[in-house]
């Protein structure tokens, strides 16, 4: 999580111990026309230099963040009615989505092939009751909820980065490469990030060694020495979504500057006009997916 940017920013470290990299200022080709509707289309962007966490929030951090100030996650909070007014009455209880493999080929449109919603699933038990996160204390915190994110960077004295800054950071200073490393998945047969292999959902390959989410260091730093910005886990932006972007500005002068997402009022999901919850942008790809430098996920929920 970066804390956020200024016009004029001195090049220090907020902290010797921040465990924060500093990404100098630039101008990049934000989006792809490949993949997703909403990364389209390409646009030019420029963004001041920031300062952004070395790896995503780990157990051990979030830890000690709840220690600290008591905070509830949204998974361990009972939903309210008023919010998801369509919902049987006892699927009103707390929990979270858990990815769970189908057994043979699944229709890749219907998401509910392989996330179960299950009670009593949290940061503290990502697999449901019986599970806990001993031993992963550098594996990133997981069944983090856009509210829980921005309370941990407001403790942490750190804020939110944009979708802009976000997608800057994770191309390490590669314009426009497929990936952090450039436009090979794996280089020399190497894996460079906690991705999936084998055929979606139902075949994991584990050839990068990790069949769920892996150490925050455990592949190649980015350009700019940040890990996991493309693989692991979804990461949070600051940004409500929205289904496109700008097109490109036509002159150089017209390039937009450190740009916002989407309007709160433009992100409701128009598919469950019942639910008024707006919309983030979540980017990086992760264990259970193919991570670009451009790749989005907009959602309202956990990742």
């Amino acid at each position: 999580m970066p804390d956020a940017p200024t016009l004029e920013r001195p090049i220090l470290a907020p902290d010797a111990d921040s465990g924060m990299v500093y990404v100098p200022a630039g101008t990049f080709r934000m989006g792809s026309n490949r993949h997703y509707p909403e990364e389209a289309p390409v646009h030019r962007v420029r963004v001041d230099g920031f300062w952004i966490d070395r790896t995503p929030v780990t157990n051990a951090q979030f830890r000690a963040f709840v220690r600290a100030t008591g905070h509830v996650t949204v998974a361990e909070q009972r939903p309210e009615a008023k919010d998801y007014p369509d919902a049987l009455p006892h699927m009103l209880q707390a929990g979270s989505l858990v990815f769970k493999p189908p057994k043979g080929e699944a229709d890749l449109r219907d998401w509910g092939s392989w996330w179960r919603f299950r009670f009593g699933v949290h940061w503290r038990k990502p697999y449901g009751p019986g599970s806990s996160i001993a031993g992963l204390d550098e594996h990133p915190v997981v069944h983090v909820a856009y509210a829980d994110a921005e309370a941990y960077a407001a403790w942490a004295g750190k804020g939110m980065p944009t979708e802009a800054e976000w997608e800057y950071a994770a191309r390490g200073g590669l314009d426009e490469a497929e990936f952090a490393w450039g436009d090979t998945l794996a280089p020399g047969g190497r894996h460079m990030a906690n991705t999936w292999q084998g055929a979606f959902p139902h075949q994991n390959l584990a050839e990068d060694g990790f069949e769920r989410t892996s150490p925050v260091t455990a592949f190649p730093p980015n350009g700019y020495g940040l890990f996991d910005m493309i693989g692991n886990v979804w990461e949070w932006t600051g940004d409500f979504f929205a289904d496109r972007h700008p097109a490109d500005a036509s002159k150089a002068c017209c390039i937009p500057r450190n740009p916002r997402g989407g309007r709160e009022d433009g992100s409701y999901d128009a598919n469950q006009p019942a639910i008024r919850i707006p919309r983030r942008v979540l980017k990086g790809g992760s264990h259970l997916g193919l991570g670009r430098t451009g790749f989005g996920v907009n959602t309202h929920g956990s990742a």
